[in-house]
């Protein structure tokens, strides 16, 4: 897109005619465009011829705008802020920010309760989190990495392990003691909370070496974040994941009745694209993840 001479001169005139709005006032609005106020009755003049209409009512040094003026005045100030936050966004360096996906379950019981630590750690990083189920396509979402439950086996991506996990069943202290739960046949008597995970209820009572019938009517929710909190309000006993309960374990908002855990069949990565040369900001979030996810083994 080009401009004519006459398009370059009408912008002219609205910037002249912006601050003389604002101001209400020629010799002010002179001052501050450093012209002079002759220049600036010359540019609302021929603006005006432009339009055929007037777009102040003089009085004396001062200036009232007319309906017309007041409405192209409340126009042109609102292009001029679209403007000037165009500008803005542009000119906003962006080698500060990353942008850090994860599921909601880890986000809600792992990066919410260290969220101060990490703003405490890095003031000047912009950290965003994107919150998801799917596996993130990093180009279209516009992701610069993510904390994956897996293998750590994805094409085209750069993985490194976190953290392997254990499972066993948590429940509140209450809970466990208003059912009994000394050994893991009590767990007959108990709600057992289910959820999508590989690693279940069966895989656990397997490796527990114990035989408890299930009812197929038992709660079955897919987020992990839900069904740990269904346990932290006494509904039921649930399989926790390690890495999600070790807060609650630590501030003994949950139990865990029983020594029994099995390895989980997935574990935590920080992965990003393999193509994608790391910004210092990225690689300072990573070492973060990294470090938080260390500091919960030696607690």
């Amino acid at each position: 897109m080009s401009f004519t001479h006459n398009d370059r001169g009408m912008m002219r005139a609205l910037e002249v005619f912006e601050v003389s709005a604002r101001l209400g006032n020629f010799t002010a609005a002179a001052a501050e465009l450093g012209i002079t106020q002759s220049a600036v009755s010359r540019q609302i003049a021929d603006l005006e011829a432009r339009l055929s209409i007037g777009l102040f009512s003089r009085s004396g040094p001062n200036l009232a705008l007319t309906p017309q003026g007041r409405e192209l005045a409340e126009g042109v100030t609102a292009g001029l802020r679209q403007i000037s936050h165009a500008l803005a966004k542009i000119r906003t360096p962006t080698d500060h920010i990353v942008t850090l996906s994860m599921l909601p379950s880890v986000a809600a019981k792992w990066f919410s309760p260290r969220l101060g630590q990490f703003v405490a750690a890095h003031p000047d990083l912009d950290l965003r989190i994107s919150v998801g189920r799917h596996l993130v396509d990093f180009r279209a979402e516009n992701i610069d990495a993510a904390i994956r439950y897996g293998r750590g086996d994805w094409p085209f991506l750069h993985a490194t392990l976190l953290a392997k996990e254990q499972v066993f069943p948590v429940c509140t202290a209450a809970y466990a003691q208003q059912h009994g739960l000394n050994t893991p046949t009590d767990l007959v008597r108990a709600n057992l909370l289910h959820t999508d995970i590989i690693d279940d209820w069966a895989a656990w009572f397997k490796a527990a070496n114990c035989s408890v019938e299930m009812s197929s009517r038992s709660p079955r929710m897919e987020d992990d974040n839900a069904v740990l909190q269904a346990a932290l309000s006494g509904q039921g006993v649930a399989l926790g994941r390690s890495v999600l309960v070790a807060d609650d374990l630590t501030a003994g908002r949950l139990v865990a009745p029983f020594g029994m855990r099995i390895p989980a069949s997935y574990d935590y990565w920080f992965v990003y694209q393999a193509e994608k040369v790391p910004t210092p900001a990225l690689k300072q979030v990573k070492r973060w993840v990294i470090d938080a996810f260390e500091a919960m083994k030696d607690a």
